[in-house]
């Protein structure tokens, strides 16, 4: 189902695919800093120089999937970040046996130095403005993990706006999140909600939302938050869409879609200077297509451009 790292420009709509690059079976995440990409897969954390493109180190997990598999479920790597300089990589690993840990890996050393456990099925990870925290979006616990990445201290906070009934089979359930100026950690759920998480004081308030589509890739793009809607599931019952949310007002506007998608990053074309969104075809369930969509965010005018495979994460150089 996929073991490369595509480099593509957005700006070339005909021929958006530069490169492809192998850095391992199934690679479900994607963290760039300081000229290099680290990629999460489910054999371990690739390390690619984005000059040469090429694979320069596949680190091994201290916590193996026992065998390669695909898709949501699949054991392996999960969300990623990594430290400002490039020298430490923090990942998500799903266990065989579905539990989840939080390894810390030493890049020049090519291995991990340290793990905590966290929630379940960690989709994401996302990290402190200044580094000083990794937080785990913990998909089958209703929650988050807060970890300290000098000692690796854990502590959880759920995150239940619609209550944990339902258990592992619920869909109100988090799957990605942002980190907004005043370092709260933004969880949007079906469309209906979106829970704003203090990782100081512990505490989640929760605030309207009106896409009414069961919520995925999540990112804040200046002084809006973009999130994916992918359709009617649980308590929404509404279609695929884009949701643009003004994080002063709160207003939104909801752009239809007509295609599935996973994630969303904010691109900057670099002619005209306009913003746009760009939304990758690889939904993680059935349903995923070989492409992205460009969404224009003063017109919401869409394209698609043509990317082979499932692409599933997206990061900006």
């Amino acid at each position: 189902m996929g073991d490369s790292l595509l480099v593509i420009d957005p700006a070339a709509a005909g021929n958006p695919v530069e490169d492809s690059i192998p850095v391992g079976a199934a690679p479900w995440d994607v963290y760039v800093v300081d000229g290099r990409a680290f990629v999460s897969t489910a054999e371990g954390v690739a390390v690619v120089d984005l000059d040469d493109r090429r694979r320069t180190a596949l680190i091994p997990y201290a916590n193996p999937a026992g065998g390669i598999g695909y898709g949501e479920y699949r054991a392996g790597g999960t969300g990623i970040v990594a430290s400002a300089d490039g020298a430490t990589v923090y990942v998500a690993v799903l266990r065989a046996d579905g539990t989840s840990v939080l390894e810390k890996m030493d890049v020049a050393g090519g291995r991990t130095v340290g793990t905590v456990e966290v929630g379940l099925r960690p989709f994401d990870l996302l990290l402190s403005a200044d580094g000083s925290e990794v937080y785990t979006i913990d998909h089958d616990s209703f929650s988050v993990h807060v970890v300290n990445p000098a000692t690796l201290a854990a502590r959880r906070i759920e995150v239940a706006p619609f209550g944990t009934q339902g258990g592992l089979a619920s869909w109100e359930k988090p799957h990605y999140g942002a980190v907004d100026d005043a370092g709260n950690l933004l969880l949007p759920y079906q469309g209906l909600a979106l829970a704003v998480v203090d990782p100081v004081r512990g505490t989640v308030t929760v605030e309207e939302m009106t896409a009414n589509s069961h919520q995925h890739g999540t990112v804040v793009a200046g002084d809006a938050l973009l999130v994916v809607g992918t359709g009617a599931f649980g308590n929404a019952t509404g279609s695929p869409n884009l949701t643009v949310r003004d994080l002063g007002s709160g207003a939104e506007e909801v752009v239809p879609l007509n295609r599935l998608h996973e994630n969303v990053i904010p691109w900057i074309h670099p002619e005209t200077g306009r913003l746009y969104a760009l939304l990758s075809g690889g939904y993680t369930r059935d349903g995923f297509w070989p492409g992205i969509t460009v969404v224009d965010l003063e017109t919401f005018e869409q394209h698609e451009l043509e990317v082979p495979g499932r692409p599933q994460s997206l990061a900006a150089t």
